[in-house]
């Protein structure tokens, strides 16, 4: 089983800007559900607020691997001036935006065939019509086709 450590990843924006997520939590739901979550550690913004991934895995009745990974990133409020009494209200999250992947690895299933399906769908997710290698190293690689999950 691989480590749960830092995870560093440029986002779509432009100008690139690189994330650096950090280990917070790794632990069994009630219901046999294995989580593992990173989350970004900016000092001006509150937890509340920081980028997050988390990966869930679990064992499904037919005895195939439910791997779902998800990426959340907050969007704070917009605060501009303050009221009639001169205060001003510290911003907050508004709302979410997810992004979700998920793989469910049948009982036969091999290493090679979960990586070719995920690499397939990242390839049209990003228009890829060349032939690209599967990428076969990190965090969401190793869960979803390794069935590893970090601990």
């Amino acid at each position: 089983m691989s480590q749960q450590t830092n995870i560093t990843v440029f986002d779509g924006a432009a100008t690139p800007v690189s994330h650096t997520l950090y280990p917070v939590d790794n632990k069994v739901l009630q219901d046999g559900t294995r989580l593992a979550i990173w989350r970004e550690n900016v000092a001006s913004l509150p937890v509340e607020a920081q980028v997050r991934l988390e990966i869930y895995q679990r064992n499904l009745k037919s005895g195939a691997v439910e791997t779902r990974s998800v990426v959340i990133v907050p969007v704070m409020e917009s605060v501009s001036g303050q009221n009639a009494q001169g205060y001003t209200a510290a911003p907050r999250v508004a709302y979410e935006d997810r992004c979700t992947y998920v793989q469910i690895a049948a009982k036969r299933s091999t290493t090679t065939s979960r990586r070719l399906a995920k690499q397939i769908l990242i390839n049209v997710a990003n228009n890829v019509a060349t032939s690209v290698a599967a990428v076969s190293t990190g965090v969401i690689d190793e869960a979803a086709t390794q069935l590893f999950m970090p601990t």
